[in-house]
Parts: C-alpha cells; structure tokens; sequence
C-alpha cells in the first residue's frame, strides 16, 4: 500500500529529527569525548585508509549521519516517492539531508547562545570591577 506523499514529507521531516539529534550527540557532546577523541586520533594515526575512514565517521556529523540514517531506513523501512529499492535511495538522502539542515541550525543557535554568555560573562566581570572599585 502506497502512503500519500504529503505522509511521506511528514515523515521524512520528523525522522530527521532522531537522526540529527544522534549524529550531534555522538559527534560533539561531552559524554561521548573520550571515544570521540580515540576515534580522532585513530583517524590520523591509522596506517590503512579504510581504518583512517572508518575512525573518522565518528567524528564528523555529516558523515555519522549516513550511518544513523542506513539504521533509521531498516528500522522504520522509511521510503520516498518510490515503493521498491529506488524508495529507500531517494528516502535515505533525503532524511541525510534534512537531519543536516536540523544540525546546522542547531550549531547556529549554540554558538549564538555561547556568544550571548560570553557577553554576559564580560558585562558581569565589569560591573564587578565597577562595584568593587566603588566599595574601595
């Protein structure tokens, strides 16, 4: 049975959402530092190109994001537009493509919030400057 296309668009926007979310967490969070820099160091150090690739999938969430996609496809047996193996080509690009726009968006509000602190840090340090060299 053929799901509508609209269903299909829906689907497609909230899979990504998972998918961003695993390949950032994996790729950039404190909790998976430790592994993450094994498999960054392992990535420049490997004699093989294939080990060299294979260690620096976990360190970029582009590439990790194929990966959490090709899982997310067998899980949900997610297709686009098309019923057969065309389905799956079309859907697996598209989730990879979407889920990165969701990254990139979120990268952009993080280091918008991350300047904001800054900012704010500066402001508080001087107003305590201020405040204390008044109290002197």
């Amino acid at each position: 049975m053929a799901i509508p296309i609209g269903t299909q668009i829906l689907y497609l926007f909230f899979l990504a959402i998972p998918i961003a979310c695993i390949a950032w967490t994996v790729t950039h969070e404190e909790v998976f530092r430790e592994p993450r820099e094994f498999c960054e160091k392992r990535s420049k150090e490997c004699q093989k190109l294939l080990q060299r690739k294979f260690f620096y999938l976990f360190t970029c969430e582009y590439c990790f994001s194929h990966y959490v996609t090709a899982v997310m496809l067998i899980i949900t047996d997610f297709k686009l537009i098309f019923t057969d193996w065309r389905g799956y080509f079309i859907g697996g690009f598209s989730l990879v493509w979407i889920a990165n726009i969701y990254i990139s968006l979120f990268a952009l509000i993080r280091v918008d919030l991350k300047k904001v602190r800054f900012e704010a840090n500066i402001k508080e340090a001087e107003h305590k400057k201020v405040t204390d060299d008044d109290k002197t």
